[in-house]
């Protein structure tokens, strides 16, 4: 074990753990946590030596006390030298030189948008993997000190805890326990449950081996009271029997540890820790403050700036000091204390007006070398000894610069200013655009409440002297009160404000009539705000505004489909469409919100190929205007349809950015939207058996508590779902019954009652109440014939077909499944006719049509493979036995045609036009009638009909 003491079962573990890098199930994370002084870095410098040793690449980074506001700092110094593991000629956008500068930039502040804060996330977690596969045994991502992290840092964290790196790729991070905040710790925590995460929790080194190794030459007796009164800790053990070797009275130091100092050591120990301090020159006790001050920037250039010393004495007292292991070389030609406890010792003992000279120099030495602000602010802020507007403007800078980025770290700039900003007239309106922007940047950052409060005294201080800096402040904390499950506050803070006379501009007024819409909607209350919405569609007409008339449509849109008026919601989302497809990106960038209720109404009315095209388009203006907000609703959305149309693993992995904003906006709302999508997702492309789906849906609910919205509701039909899936249907029944407010569904989104009424049909047949089941599957049908749309009249038939499986009726449940097919098929949700021709097949053989169940059989596992949905694949795989024996491949027929011919005429026979099997085949229309010619020619048929009534003959038609 060499000399590291004390440690070998830990040590067993982690060698272990480099065998069983990037297998299944083994933890891709390994969490030391331990007091200050325990040994976590000694025990980190031992795993990195034996990592390179098993052949792993080895990156290393510290977080540290003085530079928490820095984002991504810690990532940054841990990737500072990984230039070198990149290939040559690496320009390209997402290679790995762009990920490492992208990283840089966000550091400095110079990053563009939201999308770095997240994209980020996804593409440093792909680099990871790359330069683990380069690697002859993987990377080891070493991170010190992470409890003093960033607030991006640990988000980062945060990601690669839920979403690991994939093969021989560790993440290694060191942290003081008490002083980890408790976001981290709870992400570490869930990551120890899930076993992503390895928890080593170091204890006081055992007494006998300590004091042999570390205090051989003491008298027993003394040793042991030294061990004693360093409870075992390394680090003060050999303070303690330093001082015990130079002469110190044993009664004196051993009392003079007990306590703690604002360090978080010992009381008493801090003499011992810095007495080796005292003997060092004048100029030497200059550099090892100048040192502790700068940090990241303490280089030898910045040294001197600092110090006043000339770079020959520089260079001649760091490098004594370095003998004398008072300073270390860091990477970059930074130096470094040796520990970061003498660090803190250092920095806090050094006089007040000796730290703001430091600082003051740096922040002008960094701004000659043309440094950003974001990269200066931190020693500019150390340098505020009272009001300063020079100081202030940079600081203001930088928190624009971090605000989409960062924007934690811009929310605490935000705050120095305004600390130290006078409270007069004359910067009363500076003040409020501050406290404004600063609202803004603790709301993204998830300090939802804190960033409430503020704009409500921003609201109450602006008064009649600013009304237009009060209105902004209202709508901000409108969506506040949202996302904190407070939507009657929201929707009474609005009204009073529009009902204030003068009343607000045009354009504010629609702003504030399209958020009580919104409130509206997300309450499922969305008829009592009907009229704000037409009022908001008239206004911005009459103003002039096209964006706020497209989106005050497609909220007309979104709210009507959401209540199942399909004939109004058409109308509106094709006004929506025309306005906003006629404007430009920089016009929507103004209210990208326009896109995400079209989007989300031509998805509720079934019109994929628009939404589709709205939500790239949104997604695409919402990562370039940093607007963070709007991206788990398009992301959400972007799920939604994928899953429906059988793209498991795009929808899995919209689902799961959107999930990582919501959780980082701190939203519990919010979140419980974005976990009630994931549900279903998980349910669809997980095996069977697989308990993610219902821990997620059940995770989904927590967060919903006890809100009686749209959201809410999700969440309880999502864990419906998955507890039906999982074998419970008296669970799922109660837990969709809870999302509609009774067996009738009340208070349930009508546009997607008939599908959950098909799950209910399910359970209750399970539970053996065919009474409850029929009247469900009667309600079902009902429903969807009101709603009109395809989809949603395919889930009344599965109802209704379930019912007459169970009454042994198997043609007349053929019957309702062919047409379950084809209206899923017409309108596209290819997942759902996958499902379902399942669920015919075996219905299909009994019936006596072998060779049609197995062609149903053979087109669905085509669907499911190709879409990733394994739940369905491991259905087909179930039913395969009872479905496939003794079928001829294919009939004599059609032996002439191609698989892909045959595969056009299936479709032909199940009603589809020539452009919905181009869409269904991802094919062009041309090439789509080239196929049919080849067939018309090969089989000797005149026309279309003749061919679909062939293909039903042999078994190969509808349904197929």
């Amino acid at each position: 074990m060499g000399n590291l003491v004390g440690r070998s079962a830990e040590l067993a573990r982690l060698d272990a753990l480099f065998a069983e890098a990037g297998r299944p199930g083994a933890p891709a994370v390994v969490d030391l946590a331990g007091e200050p002084g325990i040994g976590k870095s000694r025990l980190l410098d031992e795993m990195c030596a034996r990592a390179r040793r098993a052949g792993f690449t080895v990156l290393r980074g510290r977080a540290t006390e003085y530079e928490q506001h820095i984002p991504f700092q810690a990532f940054a110094d841990a990737l500072a030298d990984a230039d070198h593991l990149l290939p040559a000629g690496d320009p390209a956008p997402g290679s790995d030189a762009r990920v490492l500068q992208t990283l840089r930039d966000a550091t400095e502040g110079s990053a563009n948008g939201a999308a770095v804060r997240f994209g980020l996330h996804r593409e440093v977690a792909a680099l990871l993997t790359r330069l683990g596969e380069r690697g002859a045994g993987g990377l080891l991502l070493a991170v010190d000190d992470l409890h003093w992290a960033d607030p991006a840092s640990r988000e980062l964290v945060d990601h690669l805890v839920r979403h690991p790196a994939r093969g021989p790729v560790l993440l290694v991070v060191a942290r003081r326990a008490r002083q980890t905040p408790t976001p981290l710790t709870a992400a570490l925590a869930r990551g120890v449950d899930s076993g992503a995460v390895l928890h080593l929790a170091l204890a006081p080194l055992p007494e006998e081996e300590a004091l042999r190794t570390l205090a051989p030459d003491v008298p027993d007796d003394d040793a042991r009271r030294l061990y004693a009164a360093g409870e075992g800790n390394p680090l003060y053990l050999i303070a303690l029997v330093h001082a015990y070797r130079n002469g110190a009275p044993l009664h004196g130091i051993t009392a003079r540890a007990e306590g703690t100092d604002g360090v978080g050591v010992p009381s008493g120990l801090t003499a011992l820790l810095l007495d080796e301090l005292t003997t060092l020159s004048e100029p030497q006790q200059r550099l090892v403050e100048a040192a502790a001050a700068l940090g990241d920037h303490a280089t030898s250039t910045l040294l001197t700036e600092t110090t006043g010393l000339v770079d020959a004495e520089v260079a001649e007292q760091t490098s004594a000091l370095a003998r004398r292991d008072v300073l270390r070389a860091g990477p970059g030609g930074r130096w470094v204390l040796r520990h970061p406890v003498v660090r803190a010792l250092v920095y806090e003992n050094t006089s007040p007006v000796v730290r703001v000279a430091l600082h003051r120099r740096a922040a002008r030495a960094l701004a000659r070398e043309g440094a950003s602000p974001a990269e200066r602010a931190h020693h500019v802020e150390r340098s505020l000894t009272g009001w300063d507007p020079q100081a202030a403007q940079v600081l203001g800078e930088a928190a624009a610069q971090l605000a989409s980025t960062a924007p934690a770290s811009a929310a605490h700039l935000l705050g120095v200013v305004l600390d130290r900003m006078p409270r007069t007239p004359g910067h009363a309106r500076r003040r409020g655009e501050l406290l404004l922007a600063r609202a803004r940047a603790l709301g993204v950052s998830g300090s939802l409440r804190e960033s409430r409060d503020l704009l409500h005294t921003l609201i109450e201080s602006a008064g009649k002297d600013h009304p237009e800096l009060r209105t902004q402040a209202v709508a901000q904390c409108a969506v506040m009160e949202r996302h904190l499950g407070h939507s009657p506050e929201a929707t009474a803070l609005l009204r009073r404000e529009l009902s204030r006379s003068p009343g607000p501009s045009p354009a504010q007024a629609v702003s504030l009539r399209l958020a009580l819409g919104m409130s509206a909607l997300l309450t499922a209350s969305y008829p009592q705000a009907r009229a704000d919405v037409a009022e908001a569609v008239a206004l911005a007409r009459s103003d002039g505004d096209a964006t706020g008339e497209a989106a005050a449509v497609a909220l007309a849109a979104l709210g009507e489909a959401y209540e199942g008026r399909t004939e109004a919601a058409t109308g509106f989302a094709d006004s929506a469409r025309a306005l906003t497809d006629a404007l430009t990106d920089p016009d929507l960038a103004g209210l990208c919100e326009a896109l995400v209720w079209l989007a989300w109404a031509e998805a509720l009315l079934e019109r994929y190929a628009d939404a589709e095209r709205h939500l790239v388009r949104g997604l695409d203006i919402a990562r370039r205007s940093g607007q963070l907000h709007v991206l788990p609703h398009l992301l959400a959305c972007r799920a939604f349809l994928c899953l429906h149309t059988c793209r498991l693993p795009s929808a899995l992995e919209s689902a799961e950015e959107a999930e990582s904003i919501a959780r980082a906006a701190g939203s519990s709302e919010l979140l419980s939207f974005t976990l009630a999508i994931k549900t279903l997702v998980l349910l669809l492309s997980r095996p069977f058996g697989d308990a993610q789906a219902l821990a997620t849906g059940e995770e989904a609910v927590a967060a919903a508590g006890g809100s009686k919205g749209w959201w809410a509701a999700l969440a309880w039909c999502m864990l419906g779902h998955a507890t039906h899936a999982s074998g419970d249907p008296h669970r799922a029944q109660q837990a969709i019954m809870t999302a509609g407010g009774g067996r009738d569904l009340p208070l349930l989104q009508p546009s997607i009652r008939p599908g959950q009424l098909d799950t209910l049909v399910g359970a209750a047949l399970a539970t053996g109440d065919v009474d409850q089941a029929a009247r469900w599957a009667a309600q079902a049908a009902r429903e969807a014939n009101r709603l009109g749309l395809d989809g949603q009249r395919a889930a009344a038939l599965r109802a209704q077909a379930a019912l007459a499986e169970h009454h042994g009726d198997h043609a007349k449940a053929v019957r309702l499944l062919d047409t379950a097919v084809q209206e899923y098929a017409r309108c596209g949700q290819s997942l759902w006719e996958a499902y379902s021709l399942l669920r015919a097949a075996p219905l299909v053989r009994r019936t006596g049509q072998h060779a049609r169940a197995a062609a149903m059989w053979q087109h669905a596992h085509r669907i499911t493979v190709a879409g990733g949905a394994r739940l369905l694949a491991d259905l087909a795989e179930l039913i395969r036995p009872q479905v496939m024996a003794e079928v001829c491949e294919i009939p004599a027929e059609l032996a002439e045609l191609t698989s892909r011919e045959r595969e056009v005429a299936q479709l032909v026979a199940q009603g589809l036009s020539n452009q919905d099997i181009a869409a269904r085949l991802h094919l062009s229309r041309r090439t789509v009638e080239t196929h049919l010619s080849s067939v018309y020619r090969k089989m000797s048929l005149p026309s279309r009909s003749a061919l679909a009534s062939l293909m039903t003959r042999l078994g190969q038609g509808a349904g197929a």
